[in-house]
């Protein structure tokens, strides 16, 4: 711990904010946009290949590979801070990457299921690490008054990739088939991400050294225990944030599994699909380049409360309704909500975080928000075997609604960053 904040003095050259480090911030914003883009090609078009190529009939079984995708990457996430603390941030970021570089290979040439579960476990890696590390560089980066704008900004470029992926694979698959020419683009994304992450990115310890430096009260030394508790339930804030993280991602966790497979239960065409499957994240990225800063003006706990409930009216009319229409725009209304929610978790849980053990905080909220993945994926699965899809969506947007209601109760309304 004591390496991430002390040593040598820090070099008269390294300040913080975004216009002072803006070549590295826009190098790392183009680096998430390559993170993000490794999970779009997946999001229309691995569950089908699951249910048309495999053809697995069992929901549940189809979504196993979100569930191994969720349960690495929350470990990933978790041991992500301590990581960046020991090593430096920029290792981790290429570490990510190495081992993210097999992932379209052994998607486009799996023989058997069982590899795009593998695959998916590789790619938990990757996204554990590599995402984290963005996020984790961008607010070292920027300091304590842009903290918003700079997820806003991170969040914006990897999820913008995931839609525009989503539905570029989508028309690939509708052109030349599920496989392998959608998951062309992955192999693009893993080798310009590693690239310009070995040669061009800087390592951020520096500018963690110099705002800890400056900060109002230096903080008693933390075990990596207690900051998980401490993040998960000792503080009202962290477990406010911590539970909606994981519920935000549990819904997406079902989407991701559950919603190509309802569309194309009423008919719907593997482009249109692409369609439907590319408006959520494109709108909860691009949104994101105002609600950031905005989490930053008007505070954090309006946009969670309020994007999680509008999430939950988009997964209710989702359920209820059979037409493409009413589909769109139950994907607007969950890109908007999300769009409202994820950055100012982010941002919530940097301001209750002291700098110098902010990265293991984050990396444990990041463990429990991924978390949801594997039980949104897997809860879907099981209710929709058991009663239909419609009542597994219904079913999360009601839970979706609920976490809302704990940050409405738990969460102070203006939380300040830890002294």
């Amino acid at each position: 711990m004591a390496e991430a904040v002390s040593g040598p003095q820090t070099a008269p050259s390294v300040r913080l904010g975004l216009k002072e480090n803006w070549p590295q911030f826009a190098l790392l914003v183009l680096i998430n946009a390559f993170v993000g883009g490794m999970v779009g090609i997946e999001r229309t078009v691995v569950p089908l290949i699951g249910s048309e190529e495999f053809k697995i009939s069992s929901t549940t079984l189809v979504v196993s590979f979100i569930v191994s995708f969720g349960v690495v990457k929350a470990c990933a996430n978790l041991v992500s801070g301590q990581l960046a603390d020991a090593w430096g941030r920029k290792p981790v970021l290429i570490l990510g990457w190495l081992v993210g570089l097999p992932v379209p290979f052994m998607i486009m040439w799996a023989p058997s299921w069982g590899w795009v579960i593998a695959a998916n476990a590789l790619l938990g890696i990757n996204q554990g690490l590599a995402w984290s590390m963005t996020v984790i560089m961008k607010i070292d980066l920027v300091g304590p008054k842009s903290r918003g704008l700079a997820v806003g900004l991170n969040e914006f470029a990897g999820y913008l990739a995931v839609g525009v992926t989503a539905f570029l694979t989508g028309y690939l698959a509708s052109e030349y088939g599920l496989r392998p020419a959608p998951i062309y683009l992955g192999v693009a994304y893993a080798v310009l991400g590693a690239a310009l992450s070995i040669l061009l990115v800087h390592d951020t310890r520096e500018h963690v050294r110099l705002e800890t430096a400056a900060h109002a009260r230096q903080a008693s030394p933390l075990s990596f225990r207690e900051i998980f508790v401490l993040t998960s339930f000792g503080d009202r804030n962290l477990f406010a944030a911590s539970q909606a993280g994981l519920v935000n991602n549990l819904n997406d966790g079902m989407s991701w599994g559950i919603f190509p497979l309802f569309f194309a239960s009423f008919g719907l065409h593997v482009d249109r699909i692409g369609i439907l499957k590319a408006v959520y994240p494109a709108t909860w990225g691009i949104l994101q380049i105002a609600t950031g800063p905005l989490s930053d003006r008007w505070g954090r706990k309006g946009l969670i409360v309020a994007g999680m409930w509008v999430q939950a009216a988009g997964l209710f009319l989702t359920a209820a309704t059979n037409r493409f229409e009413w589909w769109l725009v139950g994907s607007l209304l969950l890109g908007l909500g999300t769009a409202m929610v994820y950055p100012s978790l982010i941002a919530a849980v940097s301001d209750a975080s002291h700098p110098s053990w902010r990265a293991r905080s984050l990396s444990v909220y990041r463990f429990w928000r991924d978390l949801g993945y594997a039980i949104g994926a897997l809860s879907a699965g099981i209710i929709a075997d058991l009663f239909g899809m419609a009542w597994a969506i219904g079913t999360i947007g009601a839970l979706t609604f609920l976490s809302g209601a704990i940050v409405f109760v738990a969460m102070e309304a203006r939380p300040g960053a830890r002294q």
